[in-house]
């Protein structure tokens, strides 16, 4: 340990003041100089320092306003069997409109915000694969941004047939936000799902992910890649759901 680089040992030791409590969220950590007297080193050390905690996602820095401690933002439950009551032909009305995302944000209906954008595509040969359906096949594409409180925490991008939706209401932007998501719009359709596959991944953001989404460097995305059947058909992929890592706990059981 006593061989480690200085940078790494000071990053260590604000590190370690950040977890218990010593520099809280939003305080500003000392200044370069003062770390660099504290320390004996030079300022280029102390940024080297700096700049892992800012790779970690820990703190970050603004312009005019020093380094700054993050605030560790709230953390999503998505549990695997979120979809249940969203799935099929609503029995009664809700006594307030809802899709998994507000469910598992527990947000209102009038904290939630959802940017859209529709086109017309063909499926290439890896998302045919997916729906299996022939190469070429016209498809709806359909990415979201969803925000909670403001704040945008998702982005997905899916994709339906357009045999299957062209002309109806599910293929108008102004409708979205649709109380129940996807899985009320299948159960409009008449088709409602039966069965939900998901593939979870993690990789690092794309530079627009990464600005849309307001992530700190250095954090990492959970991905899912979703496909909703009904029977044995295949009406919906999401390749994929984006969702920062540092913002969302998967919450799987398996029953034995």
């Amino acid at each position: 340990m006593r061989h480690r680089p200085a940078y790494q040992r000071i990053a260590d030791i604000l590190r370690e003041g950040i977890r218990g409590g010593v520099h809280p969220p939003g305080t500003r950590l000392p200044t370069l100089a003062r770390l660099s007297a504290e320390h004996g080193v030079s300022e280029i050390v102390v940024r080297q320092a700096v700049a892992m905690l800012r790779g970690e996602g820990l703190v970050e820095t603004r312009r005019g306003g020093g380094t700054v401690v993050r605030a560790a933002p709230p953390v999503r439950r998505v549990a695997m069997d979120r979809y249940r009551r969203f799935a099929g032909p609503a029995e009664a009305p809700a006594p307030e409109p809802a899709t998994t995302f507000t469910h598992d944000q527990r947000i209102g209906w009038d904290e939630y915000r959802l940017d859209r954008e529709f086109d017309r595509t063909r499926a290439a040969p890896d998302l045919a694969a997916l729906f299996e359906l022939p190469p070429g096949t016209e498809l709806l594409r359909r990415r979201f941004v969803f925000y909670s409180r403001g704040r945008p925490q998702q982005i997905s991008v899916n994709y339906l047939p357009w045999s299957l939706v062209g002309g109806t209401p599910v293929a108008d932007p102004d409708r979205e936000p649709w109380p129940g998501g996807t899985l009320a719009q299948l159960g409009f359709l008449g088709r409602p799902a039966t069965r939900v596959e998901e593939s979870v991944g993690a990789r690092m953001p794309t530079p627009e992910e990464a600005e849309t989404l307001a992530m700190a460097a250095g954090t990492p995305v959970v991905t899912i890649t979703r496909r909703l059947l009904s029977d044995d058909a295949v009406l919906e992929v999401c390749r994929d759901i984006v969702i920062p890592a540092d913002r969302v706990l998967l919450d799987y059981a398996i029953d034995l």
